[in-house]
């Protein structure tokens, strides 16, 4: 019997919808909001931790290809030295409470940087109507932060393209549907490859590679959802970096990796061919030091169907990989701690 106080299994189910209903609103809220003339922005800065900050890196990864000036993604207190009147500084917490958000997000409107806020409401939400700036909320309702990739994804995508630094960017967002949509059905089956993959990882402890940045993000979301959800110690790469100096720990003690890691090797369509070659090579080199080598091929029109899509995947592969230790993958009661202790008396 799957343990799930929280419903996490219905929200990652409830993806496409998710982005569809963070679209429509956020479309309709942009249409109300005064933002900074293409012309008049240098860089755009995002601000964000936890789900927040991949969310930035995914506009990174997506929006940044296309953009004419660059995109900088800031996890932590303060703001980058060059923030300026010139930078628009998009600020991303799901609840509105971050701390190192907060604290950014004030330093850009003293550093005078043009601020959109993003988040369900908060202090940041409260911060931005102080200031007069523009804040657009978070939609739908999820149980949990880490649930709400695609919502706080969203806006920030549609937001850019309003200032005209991502054209298109609500068709992108449309085939990111489509491709969710086939996944999540596929994914709710019996007998799925999420299902089948944490079955296979047992309690190994699961090693996340990926190609490119886009890769690497993807990457980097399974690591912290097998952290949060499965409870589970994880590690995350991306090639070309992990080729100059990870490999090097592999094959010395072979006989003990075998028995405590697995690896998931996360591929998509836009690796740089030596990139790719290099995966191959790693896949090659690590096939006989770890559990077992998966591949997981993303699937999708475009570079944020691709990375949704393997986000996805690991969604659900991490929820699976809690339900089959008998875990509950919703609470996570350290990290509440982790903040009242460092809040402190």
């Amino acid at each position: 019997m799957i343990v799930d106080t929280l419903g996490m299994f219905d929200a990652a189910a409830a993806a496409p919808e998710q982005l569809t209903i963070a679209a429509d609103a956020a479309t309709a809220a942009l249409g109300e909001l005064r933002l900074p003339a293409h012309d008049d922005i240098a860089n755009v800065v995002v601000l964000g931790m936890g789900v927040a900050g991949q969310a930035g890196s995914v506009l990174l990864e997506v929006a940044g290809p296309m953009m004419a000036v660059p995109i900088v993604v800031h996890r932590g207190y303060g703001v980058p030295n060059f923030v300026d009147p010139s930078t628009l500084v998009v600020a991303v917490s799901f609840d509105g409470e971050t701390e190192e958000t907060l604290e950014a997000a004030q330093a850009a409107l003293a550093d005078g940087a043009s601020l959109l806020c993003i988040s369900r409401g908060g202090r940041l939400a409260e911060l931005a109507h102080d200031a007069g700036v523009p804040h657009l909320s978070v939609e739908p309702d999820v149980p949990v932060a880490r649930a709400a990739l695609g919502a706080l994804v969203v806006p920030a995508l549609l937001g850019l393209e309003r200032v005209g630094c991502f054209p298109g960017g609500r068709s992108w967002i449309d085939a990111a549907v489509e491709q969710l949509s086939r996944r999540r059905d596929a994914l709710i089956t019996e007998d799925n490859l999420a299902r089948r993959l944490a079955r296979r990882l047992g309690r190994a402890f699961p090693i996340v590679y990926g190609g490119n940045g886009l890769g690497g993000v993807a990457a980097e979301r399974w690591k912290t959802q097998f952290n949060e959800n499965a409870k589970v110690a994880a590690f995350a790469g991306q090639a070309p970096e992990l080729t100059h100096n990870e490999v090097c720990g592999w094959g010395q003690d072979g006989d003990v990796t075998r028995q405590v890691f697995q690896l998931f090797l996360l591929r998509h369509d836009f690796e740089h061919p030596q990139v790719a070659r290099r995966l191959a090579v790693v896949d090659d080199l690590l096939d006989e030091v770890v559990g077992a080598v998966h591949v997981v091929e993303a699937e999708g029109d475009g570079m944020l169907a691709q990375l949704l899509d393997l986000a996805l995947v690991g969604d659900f592969t991490t929820l699976h990989a809690a339900a089959e230790q008998g875990l509950d993958p919703g609470p996570v009661p350290v990290l509440a701690d982790v903040e009242a202790r460092v809040a402190g008396p």
